[in-house]
């Protein structure tokens, strides 16, 4: 059935001479979840086609996902990029600080798989992306599984696991109290069955005076392995393409951490850096972007 959808798409969009554009919904875990498939003039199981995953409390349509999107559509590639849920229905933009938070970092993983899974049913070559905490989720969704479905990945300025330490570092400073009291109460509470305890914090993330569960507090401030995406990719025999840029302030060492992995992986992880660029890579920068997720996919087939 799958398969029939997506030949009736992909008719269509044949059919049509001109690049196309269209939304799609995915139920998972009872929730609608919404995603923009782009798609070049050329459209066939043939075309490569990108999944792509947004960084933190963020969403498909904001700037870094559509200018990768649409520079990759002008090189012949489709992208298929998803909102994540974050525990809500048919959710858009950025996340409301003002809406309770009740998520965990791995829910991710079963939204991707998801999605990869409707990619597969337009494409024979599907690849994962991710960007910044994106870029972590997929390498969970990646490590999670013997033989992911994809051809490879590209994760663009993802998280480390120095930036997640300095995240937990900083908490003090952003938010005017220390974070341990409540990471504290939140670990004990997950601890105790009792993960799904409202919890009135400081802060959560970018929102001040934040009510979370007290299983998304431990989620995201609690040090885990998974938190260190260098070695998430190191356990998986896929083809990786790290970017990083080099005015990134927000994920300032994505070149530090995998140097050495990109060094010892014979070419299976590659790592490149993009000059000038911050961490949203705007404007041209995400043509340079798609260039070189082009040649990744090149090297790839």
């Amino acid at each position: 059935m799958r398969w029939l959808l997506g030949l009736a798409i992909l008719l269509a969009f044949a059919g049509s001479g001109y690049a196309a554009e269209q939304e799609l919904e995915l139920s998972v875990d009872s929730r609608t979840t919404l995603a923009t498939l782009r798609t070049p003039a050329t459209m066939t199981p043939d075309t490569p086609l990108v999944v792509m995953t947004h960084g933190t409390l963020a969403h498909k349509d904001m700037e870094v996902i559509q200018g990768v999107a649409k520079a990759l559509e002008q090189r012949g590639i489709a992208s298929l990029a998803h909102t994540l849920s974050l525990g809500l229905d048919r959710r858009k933009g950025m996340y409301d600080c003002a809406a309770r938070h009740d998520y965990v970092v791995g829910d991710a993983i079963a939204e991707i798989g998801a999605w990869v899974a409707r990619a597969k049913g337009l494409s024979r070559l599907v690849f994962a992306f991710g960007h910044s905490r994106g870029g972590n989720q997929v390498a969970r969704y990646l490590a999670a599984g013997e033989a992911p479905p994809v051809a490879g990945a590209v994760l663009l300025a993802p998280v480390t696991a120095k930036a997640e330490a300095d995240l937990r570092a900083s908490y003090a400073t952003t938010y005017g109290k220390p974070l341990e009291p409540f990471l504290e109460l939140a670990t004990k509470a997950v601890a105790a069955g009792s993960g799904e305890e409202w919890m009135d914090v400081p802060g959560f993330i970018y929102c001040r005076n934040a009510v979370v569960t007290a299983r998304t507090f431990a989620s995201f401030y609690a040090a885990d392995a998974g938190q260190d995406t260098a070695a998430l990719v190191a356990r998986v025999k896929l083809p990786v393409l790290v970017l990083a840029a080099t005015k990134d302030s927000v994920v300032p060492d994505v070149a530090d951490a995998f140097a050495s992995l990109a060094g010892s992986s014979g070419g299976r992880v590659q790592l490149d850096t993009i000059e000038d660029a911050d961490h949203f890579f705007r404007d041209l920068f995400a043509e340079d972007v798609a260039d070189r997720i082009a040649e990744f996919i090149k090297q790839t087939r």
